[in-house]
């Protein structure tokens, strides 16, 4: 197991702070291989979190590939969850490309299934989720969601302001505990 991710925490999250990770080390991470205590974790699926590792590995690569460099992942997948249903998590990048829709043209022309788009129009119902879910989500199980300033989430504090990614994915969603996230980095052979 590698060491640059540390244990989970008291309340099963990934403890606070963001952790520089390649994909290779991510792939030999706790959140891969498991918390070292296997009788209390018996149905740890380390071959299904390796699995949507694998999926974040393609959409990384296309985001690395338009110049994207920060890329943050976190949700469930950063949590002691046996089996996480996807990873989340947010890139970092310019407005006007995202705005002016250069950048989702740039990132589909890469994609052979043309998942990059988060119009809500395009969520699709998954059996047995009570949310519909992006086309990136039906495809990889990975939602990627972009930032820059001024950008919410739509996830909201405990007095209900919007929370941009930054804030918002370094908390846990069930009660707000402060939790860790990881950064990727690129790195030759990920």
């Amino acid at each position: 197991m590698v060491e640059k991710i540390p244990a989970f925490d008291r309340n099963g999250l990934l403890p606070m702070g963001d952790y520089d990770v390649s994909l290779f080390d991510l792939r030999g991470s706790v959140l891969c291989c498991g918390p070292d205590d296997r009788q209390a974790y018996p149905n740890w699926d380390s071959a299904w979190r390796v699995w949507l590792v694998e999926q974040l590995a393609i959409m990384a690569q296309q985001l690395w590939q338009v110049g994207v460099e920060s890329i943050f992942v976190d949700g469930s997948f950063v949590e002691d969850k046996d089996h996480p249903n996807d990873i989340d998590g947010y890139f970092v990048c310019d407005r006007d490309e995202f705005v002016s829709g250069r950048l989702v043209a740039a990132l589909n022309r890469l994609d052979p299934q043309k998942v990059w788009t988060w119009d809500h129009s395009l969520r699709r119902a998954y059996p047995g989720y009570p949310k519909k879910q992006l086309p990136m989500w039906h495809v990889y199980r990975v939602e990627l969601y972009p930032h820059f300033s001024g950008l919410g989430s739509g996830i909201r504090d405990a007095r209900g302001n919007e929370l941009e990614f930054p804030a918002a994915f370094r908390q846990c969603r069930r009660d707000g505990k402060p939790k860790g996230i990881i950064r990727l980095l690129k790195a030759t052979g990920s």
